[in-house]
């Protein structure tokens, strides 16, 4: 098999409030993780200046290149990772007073109830259905509570004056009690997601339609870069921009990836919570142009200990395009990639188990991100458990 010399990585990070600076470092991080465990050498590059999306380019090497690997081949293989955060929508998501974003949280849900979103949830992944559900209920019994603290005195037959105390018990367990313990489970942070997949799905915000556009031009420019392969990676909810993105490209050239490798990873399968919308007609039309064009293999990475992924789910066909190649299902399993300890000090947090995709591995395994976007094997090698992940 030939290995990897040269590689563009175009990676959608999921929601979370990190711009790409931090998103560097996180891979820097995780990849000298990868590199400790594999046995190889990597170099994470500064990055590049005035370039946006942020890029940064990695090195990575073995046999002759990293001594450490002494017995394998030498190789090196030079990666340009280019990080298309969506922060800046994040930021904006979660701005204004908390009460500004309950009432914009609530209403997500209940667009998503009326799109017949939570329905293909608990159809599809019933998990999933859950954890949409989780942050509204949580939300809505604190509102129930604060509620019964404010009447007390009237449940009590007291005088209406009692209100008077009970009123401001009823604000300060709300403000000081129940938000910092919701915060534990990101409640907040949760609406503003819920926020975004309705954006992402109804297409009906021009300020998330013109970024779109714009991040649609800034890949266009990385993609002209030559490379042996080309990875377009993707976490949670980013996967629901790289279908908008590439869509988008794929759209107006569809011979845009012609004579080009390319891989298309969704990591933590979430295209459907914004696809499984009724009004996201357009998202799922992208997903299909994805699916059909022949120069992209479509690896799907799903975990059955996620519970935010749409586990064992096919996305092409759930999206409406039963007759298009399917995505490549690679099932993964984080016990695999941790030591014992790590695994079971964080497999009750769920978004941290989330987060596993693009984190670094404790032991070597079927699965490793920094391995697929800058180490020598091609990317598609991930979609066999027979192949190797290392030469030699």
């Amino acid at each position: 098999m030939k290995l990897i010399e040269t590689r563009v990585v175009v990676h959608f990070p999921g929601f979370e409030p990190l711009d790409g600076a931090a998103h560097r470092a996180r891979y820097e991080r995780s990849a000298k993780q990868s590199a400790a465990v594999w046995g190889y050498s990597v170099e994470v590059g500064a990055p590049t200046v005035g370039n946006d999306p942020l890029s940064f380019e990695v090195a990575t090497g073995g046999g002759d290149a990293a001594p450490a690997a002494a017995g394998s081949p030498g190789w090196q293989t030079k990666s340009r990772i280019h990080m298309v955060d969506h922060d800046v929508l994040v930021s904006r998501l979660r701005s204004g007073n908390t009460l500004s974003q309950i009432i914009a949280g609530f209403r997500s849900c209940a667009q998503i109830m009326t799109d017949g979103g939570m329905r293909g949830y608990f159809r599809h992944a019933w998990r999933f259905g859950l954890f949409f559900l989780f942050p509204f209920l949580l939300t809505a019994l604190a509102i129930a509570l604060t509620a019964q603290i404010a009447i007390l005195p009237y449940s009590l037959g007291l005088a209406p004056w009692h209100m008077l105390w009970s009123g401001p018990l009823a604000f300060c367990f709300f403000i000081f009690a129940f938000l910092p313990f919701s915060e534990r489970f990101h409640t907040l942070h949760l609406f503003a997601d819920w926020k975004m997949a309705v954006a992402l799905g109804r297409m009906d915000r021009a300020d998330f339609n013109n970024w779109l556009e714009d991040r649609a031009a800034a890949v266009r420019k990385a993609l002209t870069e030559e490379a042996d392969e080309y990875v377009i990676s993707s976490h949670s909810m980013g996967s629901s921009v790289a279908a908008h993105v590439i869509g988008i490209l794929l759209e107006r050239e569809p011979e845009i990836f012609k004579g080009k490798r390319v891989v298309f990873a969704t990591l933590g399968s979430a295209i459907l919570q914004c696809a499984l919308l009724s009004s996201a007609t357009l998202l799922r039309a992208r997903v299909g142009l994805i699916a059909r064009c022949p120069q992209i293999s479509w690896l799907d990475v799903q975990c059955l200990t996620d519970s935010i992924n749409f586990y064992k789910v096919p996305v092409v066909a759930v999206a409406g395009h039963a007759d298009a190649p399917a995505a490549k299902m690679i099932l993964i399993r984080v016990k695999q990639m941790l030591t014992r300890e790590r695994y079971h000090r964080i497999r009750r947090d769920q978004l941290r188990v989330h987060r596993q995709y693009v984190l670094g591995p404790d032991l070597k395994a079927p699965f490793d991100f920094t391995l697929m976007t800058s180490g020598p094997m091609p990317a598609l090698v991930f979609a066999s458990a027979d192949e190797k992940r290392m030469p030699g």
